[in-house]
């Protein structure tokens, strides 16, 4: 057996060759297993820090983003630390007997972020209590004098009413106005009634509960409404004029995006091209804000009977524009990316001036609107209706173009490889079209909110003052308006 056999069956799995007169020197693996153990705990310890400083990182933004949500924990807090006064304080908790405990859980289960859904929640919960536990009463009188059947008649009548109260929850109205208050009244019969077949004094019991029940509802609306209230009514509003808002800045920059030069387009990174998916994304918000602002009380300039619903059919309108810009800013994108496909420059420059224009005068309309609607007040002269004016003139100006478009390119029909090339800008052109004719719809929508609200007419000089006393109150980053300055159309039209 050869020198390499032996080496190979003593277990050497590598060699190396060192020249003569070189120095080597061999690094062992530092430490053992109680060093490799100490070095992995540190990773996880570094890795845990990390993560625990990233989510505190998140939670200082939230509330930094809002502070009225770090608000609404202490509101919270405040409410549950006044309802244990009666659970710790004896001549309290004899008064209420030991049901107070009814009274935290009462808060827990009805304290909204809004005072819309804290006064729904509280209403549901009151009515549902009290009238499933005088039924509940009912029945019990009832079964009780019938002898042997009453637990067949308790469970009869509970089988009965949570089947029928279960199935009201699928009807549409009921479901949006009293889903809780069913959900309430199906654990306060099931509880009294059931309870009522083993306790002597239903009727004390119930009384305790209702009381208790009473005093958390009482805590609950007092804090909501006189600690840094937060009005879904408020928020709606606001919504809507951001939206409104954010919708003029994505109309404009999709326009200026396309008819920009390559150069020019290469350096724009514009933040509010993609304002219209805040108003595709907010109809859950908007219904949910509309649904409770009618259970609210009347405050600052929302009075009762105030015509929310209004809200909703505004912002229908704007979703239907914003469909449209959706589009648009689809054929811009597609017109960036593959440059292969876009019109050829001297037809962008021939429609560029007058699609501009329309852009910018719809984004001016829309800005009106969303003035109109946030100052709840009404231009004496129609500034609305003159923006609405001069958007149609720019359009016919559009209009006429497109229908000379032809004849202005077969004159330069050398410089245009095919017909076909043109039906990018003759795609965005007739895109404008329809955004101005949907903007119209915005307007009537506005239009009908300011009949049905009252919006109050001032003269132009009071409107050039309110118009910078907007509503100040801070609201998710998403629907934040644009900082951007605004466009000379803009100020040429406030001039």
């Amino acid at each position: 057996m050869d020198a390499a056999a032996r080496e190979a069956q003593s277990g050497l799995e590598w060699r190396v060759t060192v020249p003569e007169g070189a120095s080597v020197t061999v690094e062992h693996e530092a430490g053992g297993p109680a060093a490799r153990a100490w070095a992995w705990l540190l990773a996880c310890l570094a890795k845990a820090w990390s993560r625990v400083a990233g989510f505190a990182r998140k939670v200082w933004r939230i509330a930094a983003d809002d502070p009225r949500k770090a608000v609404h924990g202490l509101k919270v807090g405040l409410a549950l630390a006044l309802v244990s006064v009666f659970y710790y304080t004896r001549p309290l908790y004899d008064g209420v007997g030991g049901a107070a405990m009814w009274a935290i859980m009462t808060v827990v289960v009805v304290f909204e972020y809004t005072v819309g859904g804290g006064v729904y929640k509280c209403f549901n919960r009151v009515v549902a209590t009290a009238s499933a536990g005088v039924l509940a009463l009912g029945v019990h009188w009832v079964a009780d004098r019938s002898g042997e059947l009453e637990p067949v008649i308790v469970t009869g009548s509970l089988f009965l009413l949570a089947a029928a109260a279960t199935f009201s929850r699928f009807i549409p109205t009921v479901k949006a106005r009293f889903d809780y208050g069913v959900t309430i009244f199906i654990l306060t019969y099931s509880l009294v009634a059931v309870s009522g077949y083993r306790v002597d004094q239903l009727a004390a019991l119930a009384q305790q509960r209702v009381s208790t029940i009473g005093i958390g509802i009482f805590m609950c609306l007092a804090v909501s409404v006189l600690i840094c209230p937060v009005w879904s009514g408020a928020e709606l509003h606001l919504l809507t004029t951001r939206n409104m808002d954010k919708l003029a800045d994505a109309v404009e920059a999709c326009v200026e995006d396309y008819f920009a030069e390559a150069e020019e387009a290469a350096a724009r990174q514009s933040k509010s091209l993609d304002g219209y998916k805040c108003v595709l994304n907010s109809k859950a918000s908007e219904d949910a804000h509309a649904n409770l602002a009618r259970w609210e009380p009347a405050h600052g300039r929302f009075g009762f009977r105030h015509p929310y619903r209004q809200y909703a059919k505004v912002g229908a309108a704007m979703r239907a524009c914003a469909y449209c810009v959706e589009a648009l800013s689809s054929c811009c994108a597609g017109a960036a990316e593959a440059q292969a496909h876009q019109a050829p420059p001297h037809v962008k420059r021939l429609l560029r001036d007058v699609c501009t224009r329309v852009g910018a005068r719809c984004a001016r309309v829309l800005r009106e609107a969303s003035r109109s609607v946030a100052t709840m007040t009404t231009s004496s002269s129609g500034a609305l209706d003159f923006a609405v004016a001069d958007m149609n003139t720019a359009v016919q100006e559009l209009q006429g173009d497109l229908r000379t478009l032809p004849s202005m390119l077969a004159v330069k029909l050398a410089e245009t490889s095919s017909l076909m090339d043109t039906m990018p800008v003759f795609t965005v052109a007739s895109l404008l079209v329809e955004i101005s004719a949907r903007v119209e719809g915005v307007v009537d929508a506005v239009d009908e909110l300011a009949t049905l609200a009252g919006f109050k007419q001032v003269d132009d000089d009071d409107d050039d003052k309110k118009g910078e006393t907007e509503m100040t109150i801070k609201v998710h980053p998403l629907n934040e308006p644009d900082t951007d300055e605004e466009s000379p159309e803009n100020k040429t039209s406030k001039a």
